[in-house]
């Protein structure tokens, strides 16, 4: 293990967390170094090496969801085999231990989310579709049904396109704003944009969390080379956020 993961470490209480990047791993080309996702083209042993990389940071099997941009959640079972490596979702919660949840990205919001009382953890993959579909609610809404708490919860919004570089036509821009208004925002340039962190922070707060329990100082990953970046190159990598119970 390399000393350039993890890339960043998130406040998170009660959890060990970690959102990787790009160094710190075996593969070559479009995907140096630390590609975890095995449906960009990426050869599956060197993504399954990269895999076994992180498991061994976080000290534990990693819970990976098969992404769809969708707002489900899946809520793992608390005991028997541990289901490793994919399940359909793009939200995952658990109070195990036993696990670590990963969710993948490049340019998208990685969510990781902890009740350090409720002993309850969550990941979620927010897009757009994700985010203005309800993704958030309803992770919290699965987390509230282990007995989490919303104003014990603690949030890390890792790595992601800024609301000054997510560049979208107007018509996107309107109809995102009417669901969730805090998305509004212009890039640099003075051309429509979406601000899906501004919005994420909106809808966690909105449903009790407290803002100083908001993590959101992590890069813009178009500017950051260090993360992988779609906007910035169509054939590429995911990063990913981890978080494991304490």
């Amino acid at each position: 293990m390399t000393s350039a993961l993890p890339a960043r470490a998130p406040r998170l209480r009660g959890a060990r967390a970690l959102f990787t990047g790009r160094a710190g791993g075996v593969g070559a080309g479009d995907y140096a170094t630390l590609n975890l996702a095995r449906h960009v083209g990426d050869e599956d042993g060197v993504v399954d090496r990269n895999r076994a990389l992180v498991a061994a940071e976080i000290g534990a099997p990693l819970v990976f969801a098969e992404q769809v941009h969708s707002p489900d959640v899946h809520v793992l079972p608390e005991h028997g085999p541990v289901p490793v490596p994919v399940i359909t979702a793009d939200a995952l919660v658990t109070r195990r231990s036993d696990v670590a949840l990963a969710i993948m990205v490049a340019d998208c919001l990685p969510v990781l989310l902890s009740d350090e009382t409720a002993g309850v953890i969550a990941v979620a993959h927010a897009g757009r579709a994700g985010l203005l579909g309800g993704v958030l609610e309803n992770t919290l809404a699965a987390m509230a049904e282990l007995g989490a708490v919303a104003e014990q919860i603690s949030a890390s919004i890792g790595p992601s396109i800024c609301g000054s570089c997510y560049e979208v036509p107007e018509e996107m821009r309107a109809d995102s704003s009417l669901v969730l208004p805090a998305t509004w925002s212009l890039t640099r340039w003075g051309t429509p944009a979406l601000d899906l962190r501004a919005g994420a922070v909106s809808v966690l707060t909105g449903a009790g969390l407290p803002a100083a329990e908001i993590d959101v100082d992590h890069p813009c990953t178009l500017e950051c080379e260090d993360f992988f970046s779609y906007r910035r190159q169509a054939r590429t990598g995911r990063f990913a956020g981890v978080v494991r119970r304490r």
